[in-house]
């Protein structure tokens, strides 16, 4: 039976005051907190879920997992802006009352807040019994240091970095294809790879980034312009074998490549000299492509086939 006075909130709000001590924003306690900001730049505000993956992290309860998923989908597509998040909120799904949960969840949320410097600013938690998962609904709050066109150009060399696996897109498929059976890899959770890119991004000129979730490789669009991409897995990038086993139910090239990240979970676009240094510091990366000039087309050679796709 849900309990609407939520007895757990005084433990949930002491693990959130303990985010509070940030070098861009101050947090005066209250009713509801009272922020003032330290820095004057142009914000970005981003929100992002975990969609149908909630359903087998309730299941297995791996909350952790799930956690690591809401952020990093929220702090990847940041990253490639250049944004530095100093803030979140958060909404939190549950098909049942479960405090043991949400306090594991707001836990993991905290100890992730306070690594990155980011203030929990504040908080929902919802039932809906009947629901078959859970979902962790986060809103973060970024600032612009430097304004930066993310934009491929003619010439550039794409870098992959390494996918964890399915990621937390795509799930709805993978749901259909195994009826609803859990795999170890339907758990893993997405890798946050803003913990890497922003280090690079103080010292590289990086033209272009792509998160690979949702749609997949057809968000390279979104950065092409009046270019073409062309990709081919390197070695270190091949598709994991959860890709090849959705492969294997019947799926063709055009919808493995424009619903999952099949082993490249990250996209840069930069100059060739840029390329050698970049991969020099990122042991699962790797050179899988180059921009020409065109009309925005990601061509792409399967890793599963050899065929060519078009998307």
């Amino acid at each position: 039976m849900y309990n609407p006075t939520k007895p757990y909130k005084k433990e949930i709000l002491r693990l959130i005051e303990r985010t509070w001590k940030s070098p861009y924003v101050d947090v005066m306690p209250g009713l509801y907190p009272v922020i003032r900001k330290k820095f004057s730049y142009p914000e970005i505000h981003h929100t992002d879920g975990i969609g149908t993956k909630g359903i087998y992290h309730w299941q297995r309860r791996t909350f952790r997992h799930a956690v690591m998923d809401a952020l990093a989908m929220n702090l990847n597509d940041l990253a490639m802006v250049g944004a530095i998040p100093y803030a979140f909120q958060n909404h939190i799904v549950l098909p049942k009352d479960d405090p043991l949960a949400i306090i594991e969840i707001v836990t993991a949320l905290a100890h992730e807040a306070r690594r990155r410097k980011i203030a929990m600013t504040g908080g929902e938690t919802s039932i809906h019994e009947g629901a078959d998962g859970l979902d962790i609904s986060i809103t973060v709050s970024g600032f612009l240091p430097a304004s930066r066109k993310n934009m491929c150009r003619t010439g550039d060399v794409l870098i992959g970095l390494k996918s964890g696996g399915l990621h937390a897109n795509g799930m709805t498929k993978v749901r259909s294809i195994f009826s609803g059976a859990w795999r170890r890899e339907c758990t893993e959770p997405t890798v946050i790879y803003a913990d890497l890119i922003m280090p690079l991004l103080a010292r590289y000129d990086i033209h272009g980034m792509m998160h690979i979730t949702g749609g997949a490789f057809t968000k390279l669009k979104d950065i092409l312009g009046p270019h073409d991409a062309y990709i081919e897995h390197s070695k270190q990038l091949m598709p994991q074998k959860i890709f090849q086993d959705i492969r294997k139910h019947g799926i063709s090239n055009d919808e493995m490549y424009s619903t999952f990240n099949c082993g490249i979970g990250y996209v840069l676009s930069v100059a060739p000299k840029t390329a050698y240094k970049i991969l020099r510091r990122l042991p699962n990366a790797g050179s899988i492509g180059m921009v020409t000039a065109g009309s925005g087309i990601v061509r792409i050679r399967s890793a599963f086939d050899g065929a060519h796709v078009e998307l």
